[in-house]
């Protein structure tokens, strides 16, 4: 069958449900004329009349009756395939791929990833736990987690947790033959734990601000790891003060295993953000991600 065909037949059906070649043409946005010409083409290629037409009514003969009886459950049925593509097209589904830092994955991505995956059965989401500052579009990924200064300005940055602290802790026994520093200028006389950043591969130089004057401190020491855990384990075990947001020694510190230092020196920064690039199509199963993110506060 042509794809005329088909349409003749569609027209055709619509005038025999509104008996009408007026209102039938209002629904199908066509003039009247062209579609009497096209029902009169139906006619002719079957060689059967199929609507009796008076100046005050349109109805079907017998032989127009049965094909609309044919042919309105077919289109029906074609009406509500399309319809079931469309709301599949909405429905939020897909496959997201972020890519964040271990503590942000763990603190916020993770219960809002499980809370979303467990409500939307067809959503799918990949996490990779990278502190690298990564290229999304190169690496193909939807979005990524990072703190609101690392974002670069030309992505759309949602703010998904709460401002952030550091802590500079140490040990008691390291405390029992070290004293505690009082000001970020102590620093250059204790061993500290030096964490190297994934990125450029360079130091983390402490950030610490006291009454709007911020101090980049260069710290020394016997070790150096970039894995988290690790650093909080040498700390522990006296090795060293270490610098980590505070919720990393929040538990350590109630417990007396860790005690805290240069309190006043540090200030409150930006949290985590999710970003991704300003000119990206959102899909609706990455808006319900955003939405289960964003922080909204206390």
């Amino acid at each position: 069958m042509k794809r005329d065909e088909l349409g003749d037949l569609m027209a055709f059906l619509i005038v025999a449900e509104e008996r009408s070649f007026t209102r039938a043409a209002a629904r199908l946005a066509t003039s009247q004329s062209s579609l009497s010409h096209t029902v009169r083409r139906l006619e002719e290629r079957m060689g059967v009349r199929l609507l009796t037409r008076t100046t005050r009514n349109v109805a079907p003969t017998e032989a127009g009756e049965q094909l609309a009886e044919t042919l309105r459950p077919a289109f029906n049925g074609i009406v509500a395939k399309m319809n079931a593509i469309s709301a599949l097209r909405q429905r939020p589904a897909g496959l997201i791929r972020v890519t964040t830092s271990r503590h942000a994955a763990q603190t916020i991505l993770m219960p809002a990833a499980k809370r979303l995956m467990l409500d939307y059965p067809e959503i799918r989401i990949e996490l990779t736990v990278d502190q690298r500052l990564v290229d999304l579009v190169a690496e193909r990924y939807d979005a990524g987690v990072r703190l609101g200064e690392q974002v670069e300005k030309d992505m759309v940055a949602v703010k998904i947790g709460p401002d952030l602290r550091m802590m500079v802790a140490g040990s008691p026994g390291y405390f029992a033959v070290n004293p505690k520093p009082q000001t970020p200028h102590d620093l250059t006389a204790h061993n500290c734990i030096n964490i190297r950043l994934p990125t450029y591969g360079g130091l983390y130089a402490w950030e610490l601000e006291k009454d709007g004057r911020a101090l980049n401190v260069r710290v020394d020491g016997q070790f150096v790891c970039n894995d988290v855990p690790m650093i909080i384990d040498a700390a522990l075990n006296g090795l060293g003060l270490a610098c980590l947001p505070e919720d990393q020694f929040d538990t350590l510190i109630d417990e007396g295993r860790l005690v805290r230092v240069l309190e006043d020196w540090c200030p409150p920064f930006s949290g985590y953000h999710l970003y991704y690039p300003s000119r990206r199509q959102t899909s609706p199963a990455f808006n319900l991600l955003i939405e289960a993110l964003r922080y909204r506060g206390l």
